[in-house]
C-alpha cells in the first residue's frame, strides 16, 4: 500500500534540484529546477520553478495540472488565440492536445501532476 507523501512549506519553497534550460526556448534563459515526488503511478508529480523565456508547446500529449506558487507568466492558446496571465495562486488545466506557449516573466513555480 503506498505512502502518504508530505512536503513541509520549507521544501516547497526552498532550493530545488536544476534542471537544465527548457527545451525549446526561443528567448531569455528559461533554467528550470525542479524537486520530483514518486507518486507510485505514471503520474509525474512535483515542485517546478523556471526563469524568465519563452517556448512554444505543439499538441501536447498529456494533461497538466498546476497550482501556481509564485512568480509570473503568459499561457497564450494557439486555437482561441487568447493570452491569459497567470500568478501565485491560479490553478490552471493544459488538456492532451493543447497547443500554445509558456512566456515566463517573473520565476514561477508551481506545484504539478501530469497524467
Amino acid at each position: 500500500m503506498p505512502s502518504l507523501i508530505h512536503l513541509p512549506r520549507q521544501q516547497v519553497l526552498g532550493p530545488l534540484s536544476p534542471a537544465g534550460q527548457r527545451p525549446g526556448a526561443d528567448w531569455g534563459d528559461p533554467q528550470l529546477h525542479t524537486l520530483p515526488v514518486d507518486p507510485g503511478t505514471s503520474a509525474q508529480v512535483g515542485i517546478w520553478d523556471c526563469a524568465p523565456g519563452g517556448w512554444p508547446v505543439v499538441d501536447r500529449p498529456e494533461t497538466e495540472a498546476c497550482y501556481i506558487i509564485s512568480g509570473r507568466a503568459t499561457l497564450t492558446d494557439e486555437k482561441s488565440g487568447t493570452a491569459v496571465e497567470i500568478a501565485a495562486g491560479d490553478f490552471v488545466v493544459l488538456p492532451p492536445g493543447w497547443t500554445g506557449r509558456w512566456d515566463v516573466t517573473e520565476t514561477l513555480r508551481k506545484a504539478y501532476s501530469i497524467f
